[in-house]
């Protein structure tokens, strides 16, 4: 199709197909696993879900904590900038959903459920499960 299109036209588009490539979002790495919290208190499997991440409980350590396995914890997670994510983060200990962040560096992920646009955080590291 290309070589059907005149070469001034091409010349014209080039910038435009360029600059076009150039906007495009960021590729994140690849969280979808399971994850252990640092505290080793709970697993996280995070997949995709349509075109963004999820992540659902996939271990608990105290039979009386507030989540279960299963239950949906963070959803529409995003990519935003280059092995990072935005969306959604549950907290079951207190039942709020917050924005979600999270991070990938090599076998370690750092999650975040911020409150007043991202002023104010609480952080919590995971490491990929074998």
């Amino acid at each position: 199709m290309l070589r059907s299109l005149p070469r001034s036209l091409l010349r014209s588009l080039l910038p435009l197909i360029a600059g076009v490539a150039l906007a495009a979002p960021a590729h994140a790495g690849d969280v979808a696993g399971e994850w252990v919290r640092e505290d080793g208190k709970g697993k996280v499997k995070f997949a995709r879900c349509g075109d963004a991440i999820c992540g659902f409980v996939s271990g608990v350590s105290d039979a009386k904590a507030p989540v279960k396995i299963g239950d949906r914890v963070f959803w529409d997670m995003k990519p935003s900038g280059d092995n990072a994510w935005q969306g959604v983060a549950f907290n079951p200990e207190d039942g709020r959903q917050y924005t979600g962040k999270m991070t990938l560096d090599g076998a370690t992920l750092t999650t975040a459920g911020c409150v007043f646009g991202g002023w104010i955080c609480k952080s919590f590291t995971w490491t990929r499960t074998p």
